[in-house]
């Protein structure tokens, strides 16, 4: 046995009159691809105040937009940051490179200095032949 449910007569003209909301019928892809079109700013402050006294203050401010509309805004720091771009691998073997550059510099600095300590504190000493006079081949003449 089955039953149908009785209706008052008025219930389908309530249904042709039903208020359509903004959301009625729209999807997630949808919302996302309005949001992303026209871009949302979210602005907010956080405080953190014992008796009156503010002990920290944070300004939060996030657009969410596609990259277009971004660019269109004159947003696009993306495209100069080392670190989200494939540059980054460039700029740390660039990075490593100078280091090791520095490493070897300081340590001829120490050495240099240590000879010319060396030679201070002790004036009488022979001076070291160089590697081109134990060969026997003299130096040019100095003018």
């Amino acid at each position: 046995m089955t039953s149908t449910p009785i209706l008052p007569k008025n219930s389908q003209s309530n249904a042709s009159r039903a208020i359509a909301t903004s959301t009625q019928g729209s999807t997630l892809a949808d919302i996302l691809e309005r949001v992303l079109d026209k871009g949302i700013v979210i602005a907010g402050d956080i405080s953190v105040s014992v008796a009156s006294t503010e002990l920290l203050h944070i300004r939060i401010r996030l657009l969410i937009s596609s990259v277009d509309k971004a660019r269109e805004m004159g947003i696009n720091w993306w495209e100069n940051d080392p670190y989200l771009s494939s540059k980054a691998q460039t700029l740390i073997d660039e990075n490593r490179q100078l280091q090791e550059r520095l490493q070897s510099i300081e340590a001829e600095m120490r050495s240099l200095k240590a000879l010319a300590t060396s030679e201070l504190t002790n004036p009488y000493s022979m001076p070291k032949k160089s590697p081109s006079a134990e060969k026997g081949i003299n130096p040019p003449d100095e003018r």
